[in-house]
């Protein structure tokens, strides 16, 4: 158990690091945060060793949060829709932390990231999705949840670059509609 004032430090840094990193600071140092935060740095990497650490902190309830509603959406009577949902709600979480999708992306392949074990879950999530619209013959055969992931990861991008970010919607109906077999999507 955490003291009170160790607590209120863990807290206060996590929203100020959430501030920054929502607010375009994708490339904002863990000293940047702590001065940000009025903490030392000792404070700071006692509660998150490595920028990893605190984006794992950062993004755990939005992972969970995802894992649940692919669950959620895994009943729907509509496994192409319900797979459209969930990718875009898991761009638009990545895209909210600006900067994090290329530590979310190298997070799957490395088992010693403080990221790992969330970006698994949650990519295991999609897929599941994914899986169940290939049963039903509405998603591509050819792809997995790796490819999934890596365009969950190319449409974050996308998000991020000021002279693309306007075109972001219609992009990912154009990708949205390429992962399914039987209809092109609309704009939503």
């Amino acid at each position: 158990m955490m003291r009170a004032d160790a607590k209120k430090n863990y807290d206060h840094i996590l929203a100020v690091a959430r501030e920054l990193l929502t607010g375009g600071g994708a490339d904002a140092s863990l000293r940047d945060i702590a001065r940000k935060a009025g903490v030392g740095d000792g404070t700071l990497y006692r509660h998150f060793p490595t920028r990893e650490a605190l984006l794992e902190a950062l993004l755990r309830n939005g992972f969970d949060a995802l894992k649940e509603r692919a669950h959620a959406l895994e009943t729907s009577n509509e496994p192409d829709a319900a797979l459209v949902t969930w990718l875009r709600e898991v761009v638009a979480m990545a895209h909210h932390y600006s900067g994090a999708i290329a530590a979310m992306v190298a997070a799957i392949a490395d088992e010693n990231s403080a990221l790992h074990a969330s970006c698994v879950t949650m990519k295991a999530a999609g897929t599941r999705l994914l899986v169940r619209a290939q049963s039903e013959g509405v998603a591509r055969s050819d792809m997995d949840g790796t490819d999934l992931f890596a365009m969950v990861g190319a449409l974050a991008w996308i998000g991020d670059q000021p002279s693309l970010a306007p075109r972001a919607d219609h992009l990912f109906d154009i990708i949205s509609s390429a992962i399914l077999t039987d209809k092109v999507r609309s704009p939503a």
